[in-house]
Protein backbone atom coordinates (compact mmCIF):
# COMPACT_ATOMS: atom_id res chain seq x y z
CA UNK A 1 0.00 0.00 0.00
CA UNK A 2 1.08 3.57 -0.62
CA UNK A 3 1.93 5.71 2.41
CA UNK A 4 1.13 8.93 0.55
CA UNK A 5 -2.55 9.44 -0.29
CA UNK A 6 -1.53 11.59 -3.27
CA UNK A 7 -0.37 8.46 -5.06
CA UNK A 8 -3.89 7.00 -4.79
CA UNK A 9 -5.26 10.23 -6.26
CA UNK A 10 -2.73 10.19 -9.14
CA UNK A 11 -3.68 6.60 -9.97
CA UNK A 12 -7.41 7.50 -9.87
CA UNK A 13 -8.01 5.01 -7.08
CA UNK A 14 -9.78 7.66 -5.04
CA UNK A 15 -11.30 11.03 -5.91
CA UNK A 16 -10.10 14.17 -4.15
CA UNK A 17 -12.75 16.61 -2.92
CA UNK A 18 -11.22 20.04 -2.31
CA UNK A 19 -12.93 22.41 0.12
CA UNK A 20 -12.41 25.97 -1.09
CA UNK A 21 -14.82 27.57 1.38
CA UNK A 22 -14.07 27.77 5.09
CA UNK A 23 -17.02 27.95 7.50
CA UNK A 24 -15.10 27.78 10.80
CA UNK A 25 -12.10 30.07 10.75
CA UNK A 26 -11.97 33.86 11.07
CA UNK A 27 -10.24 35.86 8.33
CA UNK A 28 -6.76 36.04 9.86
CA UNK A 29 -6.73 32.26 10.39
CA UNK A 30 -7.80 31.61 6.78
CA UNK A 31 -5.05 33.91 5.53
CA UNK A 32 -2.48 32.20 7.76
CA UNK A 33 -3.66 28.75 6.67
CA UNK A 34 -3.28 29.72 3.02
CA UNK A 35 0.32 30.79 3.68
CA UNK A 36 1.01 27.49 5.43
CA UNK A 37 -0.53 25.19 2.83
CA UNK A 38 1.85 23.34 0.54
CA UNK A 39 -0.74 21.82 -1.84
CA UNK A 40 -1.58 24.99 -3.77
CA UNK A 41 -5.17 25.07 -2.53
CA UNK A 42 -6.44 28.53 -1.56
CA UNK A 43 -9.42 28.78 0.80
CA UNK A 44 -11.77 31.70 1.23
CA UNK A 45 -14.56 32.59 3.64
CA UNK A 46 -17.89 30.88 3.17
CA UNK A 47 -20.52 32.70 1.12
CA UNK A 48 -23.13 31.39 3.55
CA UNK A 49 -23.96 34.34 5.84
CA UNK A 50 -25.17 31.89 8.49
CA UNK A 51 -21.76 30.14 8.68
CA UNK A 52 -20.19 30.04 12.18
CA UNK A 53 -17.37 32.38 11.12
CA UNK A 54 -19.78 35.10 9.91
CA UNK A 55 -21.44 37.93 11.86
CA UNK A 56 -24.15 39.93 10.10
CA UNK A 57 -22.85 38.75 6.75
CA UNK A 58 -19.26 39.77 7.51
CA UNK A 59 -16.49 37.31 8.33
CA UNK A 60 -14.99 37.51 11.83
CA UNK A 61 -11.52 39.05 11.96
CA UNK A 62 -10.01 36.81 14.65
CA UNK A 63 -6.59 37.17 16.29
CA UNK A 64 -3.24 35.48 15.68
CA UNK A 65 -0.02 35.83 17.66
CA UNK A 66 3.41 34.22 17.60
CA UNK A 67 4.96 34.67 21.05
CA UNK A 68 8.55 33.79 21.85
CA UNK A 69 10.75 34.12 24.90
CA UNK A 70 14.07 33.09 26.42
CA UNK A 71 12.05 32.13 29.50
CA UNK A 72 10.31 28.74 29.30
CA UNK A 73 7.83 29.51 32.11
CA UNK A 74 4.45 29.00 30.45
CA UNK A 75 2.59 30.53 33.39
CA UNK A 76 4.07 33.88 32.34
CA UNK A 77 2.61 33.42 28.86
CA UNK A 78 -0.77 32.28 30.20
CA UNK A 79 -0.88 35.32 32.47
CA UNK A 80 0.04 37.56 29.53
CA UNK A 81 -2.81 36.11 27.46
CA UNK A 82 -5.36 36.60 30.23
CA UNK A 83 -7.48 33.65 29.07
CA UNK A 84 -9.52 31.58 31.50
CA UNK A 85 -7.56 28.32 31.40
CA UNK A 86 -10.14 26.76 33.75
CA UNK A 87 -12.65 26.97 30.89
CA UNK A 88 -11.70 23.70 29.21
CA UNK A 89 -14.53 23.93 26.68
CA UNK A 90 -13.36 27.17 25.11
CA UNK A 91 -9.62 27.23 25.88
CA UNK A 92 -7.20 24.51 24.73
CA UNK A 93 -3.46 24.24 25.16
CA UNK A 94 -2.02 21.98 22.46
CA UNK A 95 1.17 20.06 23.26
CA UNK A 96 2.90 17.57 21.01
CA UNK A 97 2.79 14.53 23.34
CA UNK A 98 1.03 13.15 26.41
CA UNK A 99 4.47 13.07 28.05
CA UNK A 100 4.78 16.85 27.76
CA UNK A 101 1.30 17.22 29.23
CA UNK A 102 1.78 14.71 32.08
CA UNK A 103 4.06 17.01 34.11
CA UNK A 104 1.68 19.95 33.68
CA UNK A 105 -1.47 17.97 34.47
CA UNK A 106 0.08 16.11 37.41
CA UNK A 107 0.24 12.45 36.37
CA UNK A 108 3.95 12.22 35.52
CA UNK A 109 4.64 9.10 37.63
CA UNK A 110 1.90 7.09 35.96
CA UNK A 111 3.09 8.23 32.53
CA UNK A 112 6.65 7.26 33.41
CA UNK A 113 5.51 3.75 34.37
CA UNK A 114 3.55 3.17 31.19
CA UNK A 115 5.87 4.89 28.74
CA UNK A 116 9.39 4.79 30.18
CA UNK A 117 9.77 1.61 32.21
CA UNK A 118 13.54 0.93 32.12
CA UNK A 119 13.29 -2.85 32.49
CA UNK A 120 10.64 -3.27 29.83
CA UNK A 121 12.88 -1.00 27.74
CA UNK A 122 15.65 -3.58 28.05
CA UNK A 123 13.29 -6.35 27.00
CA UNK A 124 12.11 -4.32 24.01
CA UNK A 125 15.72 -3.64 23.00
CA UNK A 126 16.39 -7.39 22.88
CA UNK A 127 13.29 -8.02 20.80
CA UNK A 128 14.29 -5.22 18.41
CA UNK A 129 17.80 -6.69 18.10
CA UNK A 130 16.35 -10.07 17.15
CA UNK A 131 14.08 -8.40 14.59
CA UNK A 132 16.94 -6.36 13.09
CA UNK A 133 19.20 -9.40 12.81
CA UNK A 134 16.54 -11.19 10.76
CA UNK A 135 15.78 -8.14 8.64
CA UNK A 136 19.41 -7.46 7.71
CA UNK A 137 20.51 -11.08 7.50
CA UNK A 138 22.89 -10.87 10.45
CA UNK A 139 23.84 -13.95 12.47
CA UNK A 140 21.14 -14.85 14.98
CA UNK A 141 21.91 -14.80 18.69
CA UNK A 142 21.01 -18.28 19.87
CA UNK A 143 19.39 -18.56 23.28
CA UNK A 144 16.65 -20.47 25.08
CA UNK A 145 13.58 -18.34 25.82
CA UNK A 146 13.12 -20.35 29.00
CA UNK A 147 16.47 -19.02 30.24
CA UNK A 148 16.35 -16.30 32.85
CA UNK A 149 15.88 -12.71 31.73
CA UNK A 150 19.18 -11.88 33.44
CA UNK A 151 21.15 -14.46 31.46
CA UNK A 152 19.58 -13.45 28.14
CA UNK A 153 20.62 -9.83 28.67
CA UNK A 154 24.17 -11.01 29.34
CA UNK A 155 24.09 -12.97 26.08
CA UNK A 156 23.04 -9.94 24.04
CA UNK A 157 25.53 -7.58 25.68
CA UNK A 158 23.30 -4.61 24.98
CA UNK A 159 25.50 -1.51 24.83
CA UNK A 160 24.89 2.21 24.71
CA UNK A 161 27.06 4.89 23.11
CA UNK A 162 29.53 4.83 26.00
CA UNK A 163 30.01 1.08 25.37
CA UNK A 164 28.81 0.19 28.85
CA UNK A 165 26.32 -2.58 29.41
CA UNK A 166 22.80 -1.17 29.62
CA UNK A 167 22.16 -3.55 32.49
CA UNK A 168 25.09 -2.05 34.41
CA UNK A 169 23.69 1.42 33.89
CA UNK A 170 20.28 0.33 35.14
CA UNK A 171 21.79 -1.28 38.24
CA UNK A 172 23.54 1.99 39.11
CA UNK A 173 20.07 3.41 39.88
CA UNK A 174 18.62 2.10 43.16
CA UNK A 175 15.01 2.22 41.98
CA UNK A 176 15.84 0.63 38.62
CA UNK A 177 17.80 -2.09 40.37
CA UNK A 178 14.79 -2.82 42.57
CA UNK A 179 12.60 -3.20 39.49
CA UNK A 180 15.20 -5.32 37.73
CA UNK A 181 15.41 -7.72 40.68
CA UNK A 182 11.67 -8.39 40.36
CA UNK A 183 12.15 -9.80 36.87
CA UNK A 184 15.73 -11.00 36.51
CA UNK A 185 15.03 -14.60 37.59
CA UNK A 186 11.90 -15.00 35.48
CA UNK A 187 12.23 -16.67 32.12
CA UNK A 188 12.70 -14.40 29.13
CA UNK A 189 9.43 -15.87 27.83
CA UNK A 190 7.58 -14.55 30.89
CA UNK A 191 9.18 -11.12 30.72
CA UNK A 192 8.50 -10.93 26.98
CA UNK A 193 4.77 -11.20 27.76
CA UNK A 194 4.84 -8.04 29.91
CA UNK A 195 3.49 -5.17 27.86
CA UNK A 196 3.45 -1.50 28.76
CA UNK A 197 2.36 1.33 26.47
CA UNK A 198 1.04 4.83 27.11
CA UNK A 199 -2.16 4.04 25.21
CA UNK A 200 -3.04 1.66 28.05
CA UNK A 201 -3.09 4.75 30.25
CA UNK A 202 -4.35 7.68 28.19
CA UNK A 203 -6.30 6.23 25.26
CA UNK A 204 -9.87 7.41 24.70
CA UNK A 205 -9.29 10.91 26.08
CA UNK A 206 -12.18 13.32 25.64
CA UNK A 207 -11.48 16.73 24.10
CA UNK A 208 -14.22 18.33 26.22
CA UNK A 209 -16.51 17.19 29.03
CA UNK A 210 -19.47 17.02 26.63
CA UNK A 211 -17.81 14.70 24.14
CA UNK A 212 -19.25 11.20 24.14
CA UNK A 213 -17.04 8.32 25.20
CA UNK A 214 -15.64 6.33 22.28
CA UNK A 215 -15.84 2.56 22.01
CA UNK A 216 -12.86 0.21 21.98
CA UNK A 217 -10.59 1.80 24.57
CA UNK A 218 -7.02 0.48 24.76
CA UNK A 219 -6.79 1.16 28.50
CA UNK A 220 -5.74 -1.89 30.51
CA UNK A 221 -8.04 -3.46 33.11
CA UNK A 222 -6.26 -1.77 36.02
CA UNK A 223 -6.79 1.72 34.58
CA UNK A 224 -10.36 0.79 33.62
CA UNK A 225 -11.04 -0.25 37.23
CA UNK A 226 -9.59 2.98 38.59
CA UNK A 227 -11.62 4.90 36.03
CA UNK A 228 -14.73 3.11 37.27
CA UNK A 229 -13.92 4.11 40.87
CA UNK A 230 -13.75 7.78 39.87
CA UNK A 231 -16.80 7.54 37.60
CA UNK A 232 -18.90 6.09 40.41
CA UNK A 233 -17.74 8.81 42.80
CA UNK A 234 -18.55 11.44 40.16
CA UNK A 235 -22.11 10.12 39.85
CA UNK A 236 -22.64 10.66 43.57
CA UNK A 237 -20.98 14.08 43.65
CA UNK A 238 -23.08 15.27 40.69
CA UNK A 239 -26.30 14.18 42.43
CA UNK A 240 -27.03 11.35 40.01
CA UNK A 241 -27.99 9.04 42.87
CA UNK A 242 -30.24 6.66 40.93
CA UNK A 243 -27.47 5.83 38.46
CA UNK A 244 -24.99 5.61 41.34
CA UNK A 245 -27.17 3.02 43.11
CA UNK A 246 -27.58 1.12 39.85
CA UNK A 247 -23.87 0.80 39.02
CA UNK A 248 -22.70 0.17 42.59
CA UNK A 249 -25.58 -1.96 43.95
CA UNK A 250 -25.23 0.15 47.06
CA UNK A 251 -28.15 -0.32 49.47
CA UNK A 252 -29.68 2.67 51.20
CA UNK A 253 -32.39 1.69 53.67
CA UNK A 254 -32.07 4.39 56.31
CA UNK A 255 -30.89 7.92 57.10
CA UNK A 256 -27.81 6.38 58.71
CA UNK A 257 -27.00 4.57 55.45
CA UNK A 258 -27.03 7.95 53.68
CA UNK A 259 -24.76 9.48 56.30
CA UNK A 260 -22.34 6.55 56.10
CA UNK A 261 -22.27 6.80 52.31
CA UNK A 262 -21.51 10.52 52.46
CA UNK A 263 -18.56 9.80 54.79
CA UNK A 264 -17.27 7.03 52.53
CA UNK A 265 -17.42 9.26 49.45
CA UNK A 266 -15.54 11.99 51.33
CA UNK A 267 -12.86 9.46 52.30
CA UNK A 268 -12.48 8.44 48.64
CA UNK A 269 -12.37 12.06 47.47
CA UNK A 270 -10.10 13.67 50.05
CA UNK A 271 -7.42 11.01 49.69
CA UNK A 272 -4.38 12.87 51.04
CA UNK A 273 -1.28 10.68 50.72
CA UNK A 274 -3.15 7.39 50.21
CA UNK A 275 -1.91 5.10 47.46
CA UNK A 276 -3.81 3.68 44.51
CA UNK A 277 -3.90 0.27 46.20
CA UNK A 278 -5.33 1.72 49.41
CA UNK A 279 -8.16 3.47 47.57
CA UNK A 280 -8.94 0.40 45.44
CA UNK A 281 -9.28 -1.61 48.67
CA UNK A 282 -11.40 1.05 50.39
CA UNK A 283 -13.71 1.43 47.39
CA UNK A 284 -14.17 -2.35 47.39
CA UNK A 285 -14.85 -2.55 51.13
CA UNK A 286 -17.32 0.34 50.93
CA UNK A 287 -19.17 -1.27 48.03
CA UNK A 288 -18.46 1.76 45.83
CA UNK A 289 -16.48 -0.24 43.25
CA UNK A 290 -16.18 -4.00 43.69
CA UNK A 291 -13.06 -5.78 42.42
CA UNK A 292 -14.37 -7.79 39.47
CA UNK A 293 -12.90 -10.84 37.73
CA UNK A 294 -11.06 -8.73 35.12
CA UNK A 295 -9.32 -6.72 37.83
CA UNK A 296 -8.45 -9.80 39.90
CA UNK A 297 -6.99 -11.53 36.84
CA UNK A 298 -4.94 -8.44 36.08
CA UNK A 299 -3.28 -8.56 39.51
CA UNK A 300 -2.25 -12.17 38.93
CA UNK A 301 -1.34 -12.01 35.24
CA UNK A 302 0.19 -8.51 35.24
CA UNK A 303 1.84 -8.60 38.65
CA UNK A 304 4.83 -6.47 37.66
CA UNK A 305 2.62 -3.70 36.25
CA UNK A 306 0.28 -3.77 39.25
CA UNK A 307 3.20 -3.62 41.69
CA UNK A 308 4.50 -0.53 39.93
CA UNK A 309 1.16 1.29 39.85
CA UNK A 310 -0.26 0.37 43.26
CA UNK A 311 2.20 2.53 45.24
CA UNK A 312 1.56 5.73 43.26
CA UNK A 313 -0.48 8.31 45.17
CA UNK A 314 -4.15 8.09 44.27
CA UNK A 315 -4.31 11.87 43.95
CA UNK A 316 -2.24 11.45 40.77
CA UNK A 317 -4.90 9.22 39.24
CA UNK A 318 -7.53 11.79 40.19
CA UNK A 319 -5.61 14.30 38.07
CA UNK A 320 -5.32 11.79 35.23
CA UNK A 321 -9.08 11.19 35.39
CA UNK A 322 -9.72 14.95 35.16
CA UNK A 323 -7.45 15.07 32.08
CA UNK A 324 -9.09 12.05 30.41
CA UNK A 325 -12.54 13.52 31.00
CA UNK A 326 -11.61 16.66 29.07
CA UNK A 327 -11.80 18.88 32.15
CA UNK A 328 -8.34 20.42 31.64
CA UNK A 329 -7.18 22.78 28.88
CA UNK A 330 -4.51 20.27 27.82
CA UNK A 331 -4.69 18.06 24.75
CA UNK A 332 -2.26 16.61 22.22
CA UNK A 333 -1.81 18.28 18.87
CA UNK A 334 -2.22 15.15 16.76
CA UNK A 335 -5.60 14.30 18.37
CA UNK A 336 -7.28 17.61 17.52
CA UNK A 337 -8.14 17.10 13.86
CA UNK A 338 -11.82 17.90 13.40
CA UNK A 339 -12.07 19.66 16.78
CA UNK A 340 -12.62 23.39 17.23
CA UNK A 341 -12.24 25.79 20.15
CA UNK A 342 -12.60 29.53 20.70
CA UNK A 343 -9.05 30.00 22.00
CA UNK A 344 -6.09 27.82 21.00
CA UNK A 345 -2.64 28.01 22.61
CA UNK A 346 -0.04 25.91 20.73
CA UNK A 347 3.25 24.98 22.39
CA UNK A 348 6.03 24.26 19.90
CA UNK A 349 8.15 21.74 21.82
CA UNK A 350 9.40 18.52 20.20
CA UNK A 351 10.01 16.84 23.55
CA UNK A 352 11.86 13.62 22.77
CA UNK A 353 9.80 12.85 19.67
CA UNK A 354 11.96 12.79 16.54
CA UNK A 355 9.00 12.33 14.19
CA UNK A 356 8.40 16.07 14.30
CA UNK A 357 10.74 19.07 14.19
CA UNK A 358 9.32 22.56 14.67
CA UNK A 359 12.59 24.36 14.01
CA UNK A 360 12.90 22.71 10.62
CA UNK A 361 9.26 23.61 9.97
CA UNK A 362 10.20 27.30 9.97
CA UNK A 363 13.55 26.79 8.26
CA UNK A 364 11.97 24.43 5.71
CA UNK A 365 14.83 21.94 5.82
CA UNK A 366 15.73 18.56 7.34
CA UNK A 367 14.21 15.18 6.59
CA UNK A 368 11.50 15.45 3.95
CA UNK A 369 9.17 13.01 5.71
CA UNK A 370 9.58 14.74 9.09
CA UNK A 371 9.08 18.15 7.47
CA UNK A 372 5.86 17.09 5.71
CA UNK A 373 4.55 15.46 8.88
CA UNK A 374 5.30 18.60 10.91
CA UNK A 375 3.75 20.90 8.30
CA UNK A 376 0.51 18.93 8.35
CA UNK A 377 0.41 18.91 12.15
CA UNK A 378 1.10 22.64 12.42
CA UNK A 379 -1.61 23.39 9.85
CA UNK A 380 -4.13 21.33 11.83
CA UNK A 381 -3.20 23.10 15.08
CA UNK A 382 -3.51 26.58 13.58
CA UNK A 383 -6.91 25.87 12.06
CA UNK A 384 -8.60 24.58 15.23
CA UNK A 385 -9.50 28.03 16.51
CA UNK A 386 -12.76 29.90 16.00
CA UNK A 387 -11.50 33.14 17.56
CA UNK A 388 -7.93 33.47 18.91
CA UNK A 389 -4.73 31.60 18.05
CA UNK A 390 -1.45 31.93 19.96
CA UNK A 391 1.75 30.04 19.12
CA UNK A 392 4.54 29.89 21.71
CA UNK A 393 8.17 29.11 20.85
CA UNK A 394 10.92 28.98 23.47
CA UNK A 395 14.29 30.41 22.36
CA UNK A 396 13.83 30.37 18.58
CA UNK A 397 16.63 31.14 16.16
CA UNK A 398 16.56 34.59 14.54
CA UNK A 399 15.71 32.91 11.24
CA UNK A 400 12.70 31.21 12.88
CA UNK A 401 11.43 34.58 14.14
CA UNK A 402 11.86 36.08 10.66
CA UNK A 403 9.81 33.27 9.13
CA UNK A 404 7.16 33.75 11.83
CA UNK A 405 6.92 37.43 10.84
CA UNK A 406 6.39 36.36 7.23
CA UNK A 407 3.56 34.01 8.25
CA UNK A 408 1.94 35.94 11.12
CA UNK A 409 2.84 39.55 10.26
CA UNK A 410 5.38 41.76 12.06
CA UNK A 411 2.79 43.22 14.41
CA UNK A 412 1.72 39.76 15.57
CA UNK A 413 5.17 38.42 16.48
CA UNK A 414 5.86 39.33 20.10
CA UNK A 415 8.80 38.77 22.47
CA UNK A 416 7.99 38.63 26.17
Amino acid sequence: MHDDINLYIEENLIKEVIKHQNRRSPRLIIDLANRLRTDGVIQEASTDISAPNMIDGVIKEGNIKFIYSSNSDLDRVREYLGWDFEDSKNVKELNLTHNLIANKAGFENLMSIYDKDPIIGLKNAIRQKIKDNKKYGKPEVIFDENSTFDSVIDIFQLKNRQRQLKKDIILENIEHARLYNQLKDLSFLEVKAIYLDKDQLVDDKKQTEDEEKKKGSKRDNLIKHLYKVESNISLYLSGNYNQFIKVTDYKINSIQNKRDLKTKIENLTNVGEKTIEEIINEAHEYGICIKDDKFNRFIVEKEYVYNRVKDVKYSEFQKLFTYLEGKTPFTTQHKTKGAEFDNVFVILDNGEWTQYNFENLFLENGSDSVLKRTQKLFYVCCTRTKENLVIFYHEPLVSVVEKAKEWFGNENVISI
